[in-house]
C-alpha cells in the first residue's frame, strides 16, 4: 500500500481497471457498470488512506459534464417542441419526486446533506448528481474542512448503496415487471407498432437482412434507346433512376443530360431494384458488370440542419425533396445522439439527427446541400472544446440569492450548460467546432470514471460507519426512489399523455438517464421501438436532474 500511497497516479488507473473488470459481472439480464465497479473498487481502495489531489477530479468532472451536455445538446434543443414537451412531463416528473423524497428522508431520519445528496444520486441512478452535488457541499457557508470532506465522502457512499439497488429495480421493472403490469408481449407490442411504422414494408428481426438489396445498379446494353439523350431517358423515367455511367467501345464516358445514347452504348443506370427494372424495359438487355462501369455506390453522413424538417417524418424528407428519388439517394440510418433509429418513413426527424444517405455519388452532394451539412469529425477542435468548458467554469461561478440561500450551478453545472449550447451551436452547422462521437464518448466515459475513483478513494474511510448507522434505509431509498417516480410517469403517460406501451416503457428507461435499463428492454423487444421515448426523456432528464445535487444542497444546507 506504501506504493500506492507514493504514487497516486498507480492506484487511479488500478481502480479503473479493477472496477471495470468488476462492473462486467453479469447477474442475470443485470451488470452493474464500470462506474459502480470503479467506485466500489475504490472505496475499498480508499479505507488505505490512498489519496489523490482534488484538482484531478474538478478537471475530470469538467471534462464528463461539458462531452455529456455536448452530446445531447443538439435533441435538447430539438425537443423544445410539442411532442418534446409531452415526454417532458415525464422528465419534471422524475425530478420533482426524487427532490421532494430525498428532501422528505433528509428530514425524517434526520439525514446529514452529504447522505442525502448521495441518495438522491444514486437512487436516480445519474452519476453526474455525485459531482454537483459534492461541489457544492464544498461551497457551503458555516462547515469546517473536516466536516465538508465527510459530507462529500458520505455523497460517494449512499451513492453506491442505492445506486446498485436503484440500478437492479429500474433494468428489472422496466424490462420485466411493466410488460406484465401493462399486459403485452414487449417484442410482439413493438414488432406490431413497428409494422405500422413501415407501412407495407417487410419487418425484419434484430439479426435479418433484407434478401434482396432495395436499391441496386444495373447495367444494359442500347437497343432500344438509340438517339435518345441522357436527360430525356431520367425524365421518361420519372426521375426514379440515374444513369452512373455510359461505356462506348473502350471509351467511358460522363453520363451529362445531354450525351446521346448510341446502339451498343452500356448504361449503368442506379435506382431502386423494380425502377431498374423498369429501366432495362427502355434502354435494352442487360448485361453483366462491367469493369470501370460498375462504380460503387457512396455512404455519407449529413447532419440534418434544415429548419422546416424538424419533427417531419423520413417520408416527409424525401417528398419534399424530390432530389432523393432523381438522384437515387437514400436515408439508411438516423443517428440521434448515440442511440440509431429505425429509418422507417415513420421516423419522425430532429434538427442535429446525422443521416447516413447512400445512393450514386453524384447526388449525395445534391441532397446534402438541400437539407444540412456532410459531417466533418476527422478531428476534435480543441479550440472549439477548450473555450466551451472555459465558458462553462466562469458559468458556474454565478451565485444567485433566493432569500437566504445562495444557489450556483458550480462547476459542473455551468459546464453542462456550456456543453448543451455548444453542442447545440455545433449541430446547426458541422463546419466546424468537431467533436467526433467516439472521442466525445471516450472522454465522458473516462472523465466520470476518474472523478469516481478519486471521490471514491477519498470517502473510503467513511464508508463503514455511514453503512452501520443507517442500515436498511440507503437500500430501500434506492427501491423507492425508482418506483415511485416510475409508477406516476406510467400512469400519467399511459391515462393522460395516451403514449404507445412500448415507447412509454422506454421513456420511463430515459427520465431515469438508464443505459442498462434500455439496453435490456431493447434485448427483450428484439427492436429499437422503444428508443422512440427513451431518446427524449434521455435528453432531458441529462440537463434536469444533475441540477437536482445543487438545489437540494443548497436547500438543506441554508
Amino acid at each position: 500500500m506504501g506504493v500506492l500511497r507514493d504514487h497516486p497516479e498507480l492506484a487511479l488507473f488500478l481502480c479503473l481497471a479493477a472496477g471495470y473488470l468488476v462492473g462486467k459481472l453479469r447477474v442475470g439480464p443485470i451488470t452493474l457498470g464500470g462506474i459502480c465497479g470503479t467506485l466500489i473498487v475504490s472505496l475499498l481502495l480508499g479505507t488505505q488512506k490512498v489519496t489523490v489531489a482534488d484538482d484531478v477530479k474538478t478537471v475530470f468532472f469538467a471534462l464528463f459534464i461539458f462531452a455529456l451536455g455536448y452530446m445531447a445538446g443538439p435533441q435538447f434543443f430539438a425537443n423544445f417542441n410539442r411532442r418534446g414537451l409531452t415526454f417532458g412531463v415525464l422528465s419534471l416528473i422524475e425530478m420533482v419526486t426524487v427532490l421532494c423524497i430525498a428532501y422528505g428522508l433528509a428530514k425524517a431520519f434526520d439525514l446529514d446533506v452529504g447522505t442525502a445528496s448521495g441518495i438522491l444520486a444514486g437512487a436516480a441512478t445519474e452519476s453526474a448528481v455525485v459531482g454537483t452535488a459534492t461541489e457544492a457541499i464544498g461551497k457551503l457557508s458555516g462547515l469546517t474542512p473536516d466536516q465538508v470532506k465527510d459530507y462529500q465522502g458520505h455523497v460517494a457512499t449512499a451513492y453506491t448503496v442505492c445506486y446498485l439497488f436503484g440500478l437492479v429495480t429500474i433494468v428489472l421493472f422496466t424490462s420485466q415487471i411493466l410488460p406484465m403490469m401493462l399486459r403485452i408481449n414487449l417484442r410482439d407490442a413493438s414488432r406490431e407498432m413497428w409494422l405500422r411504422m413501415r407501412g407495407d414494408a417487410p419487418s425484419l428481426e434484430a439479426d435479418e437482412r433484407e434478401p434482396l438489396p432495395g436499391m441496386v445498379g444495373r447495367t444494359f446494353l442500347v437497343t432500344l434507346a438509340d438517339g435518345r439523350t441522357v436527360g430525356d431517358l431520367e425524365a421518361g423515367l420519372g426521375g426514379r433512376v440515374t444513369v452512373e455511367g455510359i461505356r462506348r467501345g473502350s471509351a467511358t464516358i460522363t453520363p451529362a443530360p445531354e450525351v446521346e445514347l448510341i446502339l451498343s452504348d452500356l448504361v449503368m443506370v442506379v435506382g431502386r431494384r423494380a425502377n431498374t427494372i423498369e429501366a432495362g424495359r427502355e434502354i435494352g438487355p442487360e448485361t453483366s458488370a462491367i469493369p470501370g462501369l460498375d462504380a460503387p455506390l457512396a455512404s455519407s453522413q449529413v447532419a440534418l440542419t434544415e429548419r422546416a424538417s424538424d419533427g417531419h417524418t423520413i417520408d416527409d424528407l424525401q417528398k419534399r425533396h424530390p432530389e432523393f428519388t432523381g438522384a437515387g439517394v437514400y436515408v439508411t440510418d438516423v443517428l440521434r445522439g448515440e442511440q440509431h433509429m429505425p429509418a422507417s418513413p415513420d421516423t419522425e426527424l430532429r434538427r442535429g439527427d446525422v443521416l447516413t444517405l447512400v445512393g450514386a455519388r453524384a447526388g449525395l452532394g445534391k441532397v446534402a446541400a438541400r437539407i444540412g451539412a456532410v459531417v466533418k469529425n476527422d478531428s476534435t477542435d480543441f479550440v472549439y472544446l477548450g473555450l466551451g468548458i472555459a465558458v462553462g467554469a466562469l458559468l458556474g461561478q454565478i451565485v444567485i440569492h433566493i432569500g437566504d440561500i445562495p444557489l450556483s450551478l458550480g462547476t459542473g453545472g455551468g459546464c453542462l450548460v456550456s456543453g448543451l449550447v455548444f453542442g447545440w451551436f455545433r449541430s446547426q452547422r458541422q463546419t466546424f467546432g468537431a467533436f467526433p462521437p467516439q472521442a466525445a464518448a471516450t472522454i465522458k466515459d473516462l472523465g466520470l470514471a476518474v472523478f469516481i475513483a478519486c471521490t471514491g478513494l477519498a470517502s473510503g474511510p467513511q464508508a463503514g460507519p455511514l453503512l452501520k448507522q443507517y442500515g436498511a434505509l440507503l437500500p430501500l431509498a434506492g427501491i423507492g426512489m425508482v418506483l415511485i417516480p416510475a409508477a406516476i410517469s406510467l400512469f400519467v403517460g399511459l391515462k393522460l399523455l395516451k403514449i404507445e406501451k412500448p415507447v412509454l416503457i422506454g421513456a420511463i428507461a430515459g427520465q431515469q438517464c438508464s443505459t442498462p435499463a434500455i439496453t435490456s428492454i431493447t434485448q427483450v423487444a428484439q427492436s429499437s421501438v422503444p428508443l422512440l421515448g427513451y431518446t427524449v426523456t434521455y435528453a432531458l432528464s441529462n440537463f434536469l436532474l444533475p441540477l437536482t445535487g445543487p438545489v437540494l444542497v443548497g436547500v438543506l444546507g441554508s
